[in-house]
């Protein structure tokens, strides 16, 4: 496993990815639920393993305004993930979970909106990392989690630049959220190669 080359991934090991996208999808719609105090329906989660380049315009353009959260992962698993949504999405998350308060400014997020934004992006990246531990019996300690609002190409530069030296894949994992509104969400998982090889090992492949 420890050559294991991602520009030849066959469909076994693509029905293991895909598997991780649906349990750790499902375990974020739970705690969104939770954390929202509602019913949370999900879409079958769409998995790619795209270059870096792909992933901005699969999001929609590079140039999409988006809220991102980004954490660095260490233990048995190293590497990065982020949860990404665009802009307008992530306003009426956050309108959600202050009561239904509309936005202060739609071009821009208070001091209380971006923790708001935060914390959502926290809770459903600690179910997605929680889910994939559990499923792979594998330690993945998490850092303390960054927020961004940027394009999505500029944000999507931050572990093509860090990792970009281990592989040229990105796992990314689109989910559709409903509720009373649509939100579509993006968790991209960028593990180096070793890791890749350590996840599905510990799947049985």
């Amino acid at each position: 496993m420890a050559n294991l080359d991602l520009n030849n991934v066959d469909g076994m090991y693509f029905d293991v990815l895909r598997e991780i996208g649906n349990i750790g999808a499902g375990n974020a719609a739970t705690s969104l639920a939770q954390l929202l105090n509602t019913k949370v329906d999900i879409s079958v989660p769409k998995i790619d393993l795209l270059e870096f380049s792909q992933v901005g315009e699969a999001m929609g353009g590079e140039e999409l305004l988006v809220a991102g959260i980004y954490l660095r992962i260490e233990g048995d698993l190293n590497g990065s993930i982020m949860f990404l949504m665009a802009e307008k999405s992530a306003h009426d998350l956050v309108s959600r979970l202050m009561g239904g308060m509309p936005p202060e400014n739609e071009d821009s997020f208070s001091e209380m909106e971006m923790s708001a934004l935060k914390e959502i992006g926290n809770i459903i990246t600690g179910a997605y990392l929680n889910s994939l531990s559990t499923l792979t019996n594998m330690k993945i300690i998490p850092s303390i989690p960054d927020l961004c609002v940027d394009m999505a190409g500029a944000l999507l530069s931050v572990p093509a630049i860090e990792f970009g030296e281990m592989g040229d894949k990105m796992l990314m994992i689109e989910t559709t959220f409903t509720d009373f509104s649509t939100i579509d969400g993006y968790f991209v998982l960028v593990p180096d190669l070793p890791s890749y090889g350590k996840m599905l090992s510990a799947l049985g492949m």
